[in-house]
């Protein structure tokens, strides 16, 4: 049977964003409601046919003021309610909700139920939000069922009338309602008059159908000596040596040009070379909107390969970043680092774009320490 079980209990974690403002009568500045506030001013909660509980940050806050701190109070909530809730709903602004939701589709393994974020462009007090739509459809996909099983079993991104895999999102427009995309991955939920739930783009934690496997497993640790540096025609080579020369640098993620090329200067190689010595991890990534590194198409993306750079593939941003101050958090060992930024944890990367699959497609992912 497919569909919304009526008792369906979903905890919403309300952090502030656009979604809870209204605009203050004296300074015209948009100002956090708490989320008693927001649900009055979504009539439809009532009848949406779900329980609905809900949690705040003591303040809530904007999402630029965002840290690794939030992400482990919202990943220890998920743990700490996963018994009591069949779902999870975590509204958030836009501007870095793509990091917080790669963030925790790192922190969160062997997830089986959804938790999904979601937020607006619009505050929800004027008759025109677009926050309305969206908390009412995350609700009752976080509430959707297929053969009894939660349909959604990973981190997930409500916005714009589709669901997307959280580390695979990217806020492309400050002015679209449609503010939210996947470039490299397929929408897991297209939301029309029915929801059209695309089964094969699911994610599923390994022995998911059977469920012997460990249950979830929170990695609350995140590091953060990590840097992102993107490379642009004419930049100064001292500048980036400065840079790579922090000595707390843990790790980097380089954004390069197209499929992942860089300049042919020699005192680049040298620069990289170094860090790469001292023990910096270094992921490539693209600046492009869409696609991902392929270093065996062009000898200056091959080259950053042989001065240790990793190949991100078709990684976001912000899951490279994410993932690596998951992933340096967890282990010390550089051989270890490498087979896990180049493994498919989570569902960030397209599987033929994973340069060591170790037998983890779509339907499978790689296992972590526990924290």
């Amino acid at each position: 049977m497919t569909g919304v079980n009526d008792m369906k209990s979903i905890l919403v974690i309300y952090t502030g964003g656009t979604i809870g403002m209204v605009r203050d009568k004296v300074s015209g500045a948009l100002v956090p409601l708490d989320f008693s506030q927001v649900s009055r001013h979504v009539p439809e909660l009532a009848h949406a046919g779900i329980r609905v509980e809900a949690v705040s940050f003591d303040a809530p806050i904007d999402s630029s003021d965002v840290s690794p701190r939030h992400w482990r109070s919202l990943a220890t909530t998920v743990a700490e309610c996963m018994d009591r809730f069949d779902g999870f709903v975590v509204l958030h602004g836009t501007d870095t909700m793509a990091y917080s939701a790669s963030a925790l589709s790192f922190m969160l393994e062997g997830l089986r139920k959804p938790v999904i974020f979601t937020g607006s462009q619009l505050p929800i007090g004027i008759p025109r939000t677009d926050g309305r739509e969206n908390l009412l459809s995350a609700l009752m996909l976080a509430a959707h069922v297929t053969d009894d099983e939660p349909t959604i079993q990973e981190v997930a991104v409500y916005f714009g009338n589709h669901l997307f895999r959280g580390n695979r999102t990217h806020k492309e427009s400050a002015m679209s309602l449609n503010a939210l995309i996947s470039p490299n991955h397929p929408a897991l939920v297209e939301v029309g008059v029915e929801f059209q739930i695309n089964h094969p783009a699911l994610w599923r934690s390994p022995s998911s159908s059977s469920f012997p496997a460990p249950g979830l497993q929170v990695h609350a640790g995140m590091r953060q000596e990590v840097a992102w540096v993107s490379l642009f025609p004419g930049m100064p080579m001292d500048w980036l040596k400065r840079a790579l020369e922090w000595e707390d640098l843990r790790g980097l993620v380089l954004a390069t040009f197209g499929s992942g090329n860089a300049p042919t200067s020699q005192v680049l190689r040298d620069i990289l070379k170094e860090a790469s010595d001292r023990g910096v991890t270094m992921i490539n990534v693209t600046q492009c909107g869409h696609g991902g590194v392929h270093p065996e198409l062009y000898a200056t993306s091959h080259m950053l390969v042989g001065c240790g750079v990793i190949p991100g593939r078709d990684m976001t941003t912000e899951a490279a970043l994410t993932k690596l101050m998951h992933v340096l958090a967890t282990t010390d060992d550089p051989e270890t680092i490498r087979e896990r930024m180049t493994a498919n944890l989570r569902g960030e990367l397209t599987p033929h774009h994973v340069a060591h699959t170790q037998g983890h497609g779509p339907a499978g992912a790689a296992g972590l320490d526990g924290v």
